[in-house]
Parts: structure tokens; sequence; C-alpha cells
């Protein structure tokens, strides 16, 4: 799924996930439980993000490949799922600092996005893709 690996309890729930899904276009209510189990109200809230089609997979030529979640708060933040990172303070307080949580809920929803296969996709130029990312190191300066 991804170049660096989440813990392997959650990489196997999102390939059951996805096989479930392939199979008939569906989750079953066991892998909720266990994405609820795991995640605690972060599952909750990736679900919805993702039934709210709020990921954005952006890719250029080169192969650069972002996503930018739009928030429940109305912003937007960018996930690098390639390195289980996403640009939001609960990502740097709740992931990074405290060791609290694998991951956020904006990283999540990239992920069940990918499962479920919902991500919306954008082409853009190289130029393009530098300026997005430059524009979200601004926001958080």
């Amino acid at each position: 799924m991804s170049a660096a690996t989440l813990p392997a309890v959650v990489e196997e729930l999102l390939s059951e996930m996805e096989a479930a899904v392939r199979e008939s276009a569906r989750i079953p209510d066991e892998h909720l439980l266990s994405l609820k189990f795991v995640f605690g109200s972060s599952a909750i809230q990736a679900l919805d993000l993702v039934d709210r089609q709020s990921i954005t997979l952006i890719s250029s030529p080169s192969g650069r490949r972002v996503y930018q979640v739009l928030g429940s708060s109305g912003k937007t933040y960018t996930c690098l799922a390639s390195c289980h990172y996403c640009s939001c303070p609960a990502f740097a307080f709740s992931v990074l600092q405290k060791s609290d949580s694998l991951l956020c809920k904006h990283l999540l929803a990239v992920y069940l996005s990918q499962v479920m296969r919902t991500c919306q996709q954008l082409s853009v130029s190289d130029k393009q893709l530098t300026d997005i990312l430059l524009m979200e190191k601004k926001q958080e300066a």
C-alpha cells in the first residue's frame, strides 16, 4: 500500500478491507468495528471525511503524489501517504509529540479513500504541485 510501513495490524486491516470492497463494494461491519477499536473516534471522523469526498489525490508528471484533505473545520491539510505525514496540528501533537495515536483522521481518511476507491483525482504540472506545497508551507508559518 505504501513505501513506509504502518504497524502490521493496520496494514492487515486495510488489506482485508480492500479485498472486501473488491468483492462486495462495501466494508463489512466487523472491519468497521476493528477500525473503531484501533483508531477510536478518529475512525468515525475519517469515514465521515471519506463520505463527504474530502480527499483529493494530486499527481504530477514526475510521479510526485500528495493528498489534500478538506478537514471538518474547512481547512485543507496536505498528507503524504508514502511517509505517513499530515500537516494538521493533531498529527504533530498526538502522533509525533505524544505518540498517543498511530494516525490523524486526515491520514486515516486518505488510506480509507484508497481502499474504497473514492479518492478524487487531480493532475497538475510539476510547477503547480510545487506551488501547492509552498502555499501549504506559508500557511503553516
